[in-house]
């Protein structure tokens, strides 16, 4: 079973230290909750992963630990099975013990794209919404934060990310709850707070940034990656039953849309930091997510367009201030 006790000790003195009001009756809620069909599974791999002591840890640059003299070749083997059960991997990618773990995503491309427009994150109490497996909390610790908590309500997630603390020593410095974001009261406590590939998938967007700014401190910082259209200050694509494939996408606006409404929500200092194509080289199919990725999503014949004839994935960081 996966507790929360280690996290509940390590904000009682914080200024998190509120949070205890209400986030332990939610987590053992969870606990009693449903689950998934291979949550067993999961967990029971978790469970038999060893807890390593690494005697090289790289966060700065990757999610790299490795041990000198090696793991005997049979121990390796055996991790690697353990963890190709919590298959798909989709953002990553980590490297662990020469264990390659080559996920659908470059996750580590997204973070040398938005790194340069951010606040140090050194001393920084992190909150990321909708963190997937939990690789960019580890890079936010890299890059110095003193605690990065993410959320996300997906139960493959948080043994992913338990699976590769384990491996990591145990690092007490980033935590995942599987929470969504309407779960969390108005904290106001965090320095920094990402949201990244989140906001289409909200049904209403304005609520969805309301939210992100009642979690932070005033004066504190709010990273937005999100899918984007092309267009002016009141462009939006509001798609039909499936955008790339995905089904639960609302809403698109075009970046200086989204950035109207981050101001409409009482943002300051909104600036656009970024804008790319999302390439077929940054999301694809690997041999740790082996099910249909990007290029399948998009028509054959014409990569500038979606197989339902939208325009492809484009992506921008927006970087905000709660005043």
């Amino acid at each position: 079973m996966i507790e929360f006790g280690d996290f509940y000790q390590r904000i009682a003195k914080s200024n998190l230290s509120h949070w205890l009001d209400t986030l332990p009756a939610q987590l053992s809620a969870w606990q009693r909750g449903s689950r998934h069909g291979k949550f067993k599974q999961w967990l029971n791999s978790v469970e038999h992963l060893p807890t390593l002591t690494p005697t090289y840890v790289d966060l700065l640059h990757g999610v790299l630990a490795e041990m000198e003299p090696g793991l005997p070749p049979g121990q390796l083997a055996g991790i690697e099975k353990m963890l190709r059960t919590m298959m798909p991997w989709r953002k990553g990618p980590f490297s662990l013990y020469g264990i390659d773990i080559d996920t659908e995503w470059h996750s580590d491309w997204k973070w040398d794209r938005l790194l340069p427009h951010l606040s140090p994150l050194a001393g920084r109490t992190i909150l990321d919404v909708g963190c997937g497996s939990g690789y960019h909390l580890w890079r936010m610790v890299g890059a110095g934060a003193q605690l990065a908590v993410g959320i996300d309500p997906m139960q493959l997630f948080l043994c992913q990310f338990e699976a590769v603390r384990k491996l990591l020593g145990g690092d007490q410095r980033a935590h995942l709850l599987p929470l969504g974001i309407e779960q969390l009261p108005e904290l106001a406590a965090f320095d920094t707070v990402f949201s990244m590939g989140v906001l289409y998938h909200r049904r209403s967007p304005l609520d969805h940034l309301y939210q992100l700014k009642n979690q932070l401190v005033s004066e504190g910082e709010l990273v937005l990656e999100t899918l984007i259209v092309a267009g002016d200050d009141n462009q939006v694509l509001v798609p039909g039953d499936r955008y790339a494939q995905m089904r639960n996408v609302y809403f698109i606006p075009a970046a200086r849309a989204l950035k109207n409404w981050l101001e409409k929500c009482g943002f300051v200092d909104v600036r656009i930091a970024d804008i790319c194509v999302t390439s077929t080289e940054e999301q694809r199919r690997t041999s740790w997510m082996t099910s249909e990725s990007l290029t399948e999503f998009l028509d054959p014949d014409d990569h500038r367009k979606t197989v339902e004839g939208y325009p492809a994935p484009l992506r921008a960081i927006l970087v905000a201030r709660k005043p």
